[in-house]
């Protein structure tokens, strides 16, 4: 390349100055372009790869072209173990996201099955049941034999599901292959333009770029450029040529030993330590002593090595969360709020995580090889007890770090039905965590959604962009729109959100707000072993996915393990806020108050007594509390038919208001159930008045023949031997239904009545066999009641005063005589009924003489003492 510039002479006259001249390699040149310093060209070389470089041809001396790292294509093969299943290895292989584009497995599945159907528009999903269907009907379409070993059957799926693979790859290069390269020079923005696709090229971090180059772009490397130190930079130049020895020696069953460590929460350090045995073994080619050698370049191993780590590490210890709110400019509101700028940020994401996993992998195997070399010459004596306990204990929990972000950038999310996301936003309301994310369902047919896409779209991004753009001093605004500045910024500010070991917890929670459960049960299972950071926010998160998995009792003991970390954590903070007028308490009684009302919502009123039970052994000293949580507990033993156990609650709560209504609520609700054997039989200590109140309240209120409020009241205060107030309700209550039950039912009921009182008052001795009885009317006059009427509709009058009348065994025996002898009218002409029951005895004896009952009438004159005048006149009268 030949760069010109073109400048006019003072004779106006244009004419080219001579730049810069580059040369390349001998590969085919199939695009360039052309910035004002650099130049970016796109070849294929003799295999037919794509190769992209670029260079500075202002400031580049020495001519020395820039590696791009393109994406690879996928493996040729896919390695099946004897004990995985073809399906299911090719399945996750196939639709791992980033690895085939929709577009490569629809065409490969369309050629599979010979084009019976087009699969046109199909989701992640979709697709994958269609690849499954398709694959199995021709494995037992070809099939002949009815029987097979388990090897020959094992056999034959590899063989089907590889040709299907080898379809898909031959697509998948097809469409990666790259036809053009598009530079936006306002943004310096790079794509590579593919035939079924696009690629965005985005900035490589400095470790990651020193890890990928070859060995021979590696020794070029400029050291000022990576460290002002020159002596450090050269060390970590052979620090990183010694981690690419190892990792280009590490076969892939010695990869997958760590993998497997991680997955099954294992220490990496022993995996590492096993790998090692086992490059030592197989070193055919003397790699360890080519590490070795190279290790006595260094001048100071371990610094170079905490150097690394301190570069690939996002610990901070400022909480990222707190930012500015998005109140900006509208076109800020939607900077890579795209699907595409999602996918690409995220999988820059991915890929950093992927390479540093490799990085932390060789470098522990490297840290036990310093261990066991245990040379002074290369570790600098006594640094030999440093390097173990730090370097190797830092090292460790990077590489879970990383682990955990690329399994996040690879585990995809679910689709949520709309139902599920409401009740979801139901319980978060309850908690007072519903803003944390709104999502919408939505069909994706490009490829599948990453739940760190998820994250990215619905909360990352808002608190990256108001990180980037409002605060002070910053140089972002400036070159806002400086595509390899913001790229970079946005994704080393992403990481410290993802970043485990750090203090913000928006990651989990965004999950938990997206009803992602199950991608955030084995978040946390990767999570615990090894970072203590979140330990009680996780626990809670937890909780909430069993709770939404019908696993009750699993949720209450994480809710329980949580709480310890209650004022500790940001999260946990979050939860215990106080609305307004709310009273104050103790942030772990708040905390318990917010889970107390989750189960509640819920609809699991065991685990809330659990709980609250729990809580007021930590809230002795708060009797406020202490009412609350025994008026829950009352409430949901109520709820469950656990009668003795509300009843307890009922008498230990320490408001007497409280105490009131929780009484009130007992004895209503054992009436509606009809457990009044419950309700009569409780002690209620200090608390019989205020049950005869309770039970009065309805007893003067409701309709007499449909209720037995008296007879509660009654068999209330037998159980309780105080016969004298037993007698009196059974009296209130036969003179009322003499005044206002006037049916033949309603004569019977009354004489039983009369009959019962007149039993208790001989059960008790008799000087004190005595009743008192308000005047007539007055017993029926009390606050809210509606007004009596008489028969014709008037309002009665209502006495002035209320004068107070002693009964005793006596009156009450001429009572019932009177009751008896209505009845006996009554049933001898029911025409009489509607005045007999609340007629005086004169009255009585005139009804009896018209009716011809004359003998009758003749015991009711002599037991009220009335004269026999009225009987005789009448019996003179019958015979005239």
């Amino acid at each position: 390349f030949c760069v010109f510039q073109l400048v006019s002479t003072e004779s106006n006259r244009y004419s080219l100055d001579h730049i810069s001249s580059l040369f390349s390699s001998q590969e085919t040149l199939i695009d360039f372009a052309l910035t004002s310093a650099e130049i970016w060209a796109l070849w294929h070389n003799e295999e037919s790869q794509t190769v992209v470089r670029y260079i500075n041809f202002e400031q580049n001396v020495a001519g020395q072209w820039n590696q791009v790292f393109v994406q690879p294509l996928p493996e040729e093969e896919v390695t099946v173990r004897q004990d995985q299943d073809p399906r299911e290895t090719y399945l996750e292989y196939l639709f791992m996201p980033g690895r085939f584009t929709n577009a490569a497995i629809q065409k490969a599945l369309q050629i599979f099955s010979q084009g019976t159907e087009r699969h046109m528009d199909l989701t992640w999903d979709e697709l994958k049941k269609e690849v499954t269907l398709a694959v199995e009907n021709e494995f037992q379409s070809s099939v002949t034999e009815y029987e097979c070993s388990l090897e020959e059957f094992w056999q034959l799926q590899v063989e089907f599901w590889s040709k299907f693979y080898a379809c898909c790859l031959q697509y998948q290069e097809a469409l990666s292959r790259p036809l053009a390269l598009h530079l936006n020079p306002y943004t310096n923005m790079v794509c590579l333009l593919k035939k079924g696709s696009l690629s965005f090229l985005v900035p490589c971090p400095l470790v990651d770029h020193l890890y990928l180059l070859s060995n021979e772009h590696l020794l070029t490397e400029d050291d000022a450029a990576i460290f002002d130190d020159l002596e450090m930079s050269r060390d970590v130049v052979c620090l990183v040529q010694c981690l690419r020895l190892i990792g280009d020696s590490i076969s892939m069953e010695m990869a997958f030993l760590m993998e497997m460590a991680c997955f099954r929460l294992q220490p990496p350090e022993k995996a590492a330590e096993q790998i090692l045995e086992d490059l030592i073994a197989n070193d055919t080619e003397n790699v360890m002593e080519d590490i070795h050698s190279k290790l006595q370049e260094i001048r100071n191993p371990i610094h170079a090595i905490g150097v690394l780590i301190r570069e690939m590490d996002y610990e901070t210890e400022a909480d990222m969360e707190k930012a500015h709110h998005l109140n900006m400019r509208m076109n800020l509101t939607q900077l890579y709020g795209s699907g595409t700028a999602v996918n690409v940020v995220c999988w820059g994401v991915c890929k950093i995580a992927t390479i540093r996993f490799l990085i932390c992998r060789d470098l522990l195997i490297l840290q036990q090889l310093l261990l066991r070399l245990g040379d002074p010459m290369v570790l600098g004596g006594g640094q030999l007890f440093q390097s173990q306990q730090d370097l190797l204990h830092r090292t460790s929990p990077l590489l879970l770090s990383y682990y955990l972000i690329r399994w996040a950038s690879q585990c995809l999310a679910s689709d949520v039905p709309v139902d599920t996301l409401e009740s979801n936003l139901q319980h978060l309301s309850v908690l007072e965590l519903a803003d944390t994310t709104a999502v919408t369902p939505h069909k994706l047919v490009s490829g599948p959604q990453t739940i760190v896409e998820l994250f990215f779209q619905e909360v990352a991004r808002k608190h990256i962009i108001s990180r980037l753009f409002l605060q002070p001093n910053t140089s972002l605004a400036e070159t806002s729109l400086n595509w390899p500045h913001l790229v970079t910024a946005i994704v080393a500010d992403f990481l410290p959100l993802l970043w485990p070991s750090n203090p913000g917890f928006l990651f989990p929670e965004c999950l938990m707000g997206s009803c992602q459960y199950t991608q955030l049960q084995e978040y946390i299972r990767l999570l615990q072993p090894w970072c203590h950071v979140n330990m009680g926010s996780c626990c809670f998160v937890m909780g909430r996915c069993y709770l939404v998995m019908g696993e009750g009792h699993k949720a209450l003991d994480c809710f329980c393990k949580a709480a310890s970390e209650v004022g500790r954590e940001e999260f946990l903070d979050r939860l215990i806020q106080p609305e307004e007028g709310e009273m104050i308490s103790t942030p772990r009684l708040q905390y318990y108050d917010k889970v107390l009302r989750l189960l509640d919502m819920v609809g699991l009123p065991e685990l809330v007594i659990q709980l609250a039970s729990l809580a007021i052994m930590e809230s002795s000293d708060d009797w406020r509390s202490q009412a609350t949580l025994r008026t829950c507990i009352f409430k949901h033993h109520l709820d469950l038919g656990h009668n003795s156990e509300a009843y307890v609650a009922l008498t230990q709560n320490p408001d007497p208001s409280r105490q009131l209504d929780c009484l009130r609520q007992l004895v209503v609700v054992l009436c509606e159930r009809s457990q009044l054997q419950d309700l009569v039989e409780f002690p209620y200590v200090n608390l019989q008045n205020e049950v005869v109140g309770i039970i009065e309240s309805p007893a003067r209120a409701v309709d007499l023949m449909t209720h037995n409020y008296y007879e509660l009241l009654y068999a209330f205060h037998i159980y309780r031997h105080n016969y004298r107030k037993a007698g009196t309700v059974m009296f209130e209550y036969g003179m009322r239904l003499g005044r206002e039950v006037r049916t033949l039912r309603g004569l019977q009921k009354q004489g039983n009545c009369f009959l019962a009182a007149i039993n208790c008052l001989r059960l008790i001795r008799p000087e004190y066999a005595w009743i008192v009885q308000p005047a007539s009317g007055a017993v029926y006059e009390r606050p809210g009641a509606s007004p009596k009427r008489s028969h014709d509709g008037e309002c009665t009058a209502v006495p002035t005063a209320r004068q107070i009348e002693i009964l005793e065994l006596e009156d009450l025996e001429r009572e019932c005589v009177l009751a008896r002898i209505r009845l006996t009218l009554v049933q001898h002409d029911l025409s009489t009924a509607a005045v007999a029951g609340n007629a005086t005895p004169e009255e009585t004896v005139a009804l009896l003489v018209r009716a011809g009952l004359f003998d009758t009438a003749i015991t009711l004159c002599q037991t009220f003492k009335l004269p026999l005048t009225p009987v005789f006149e009448g019996l003179a009268f019958k015979y005239v």
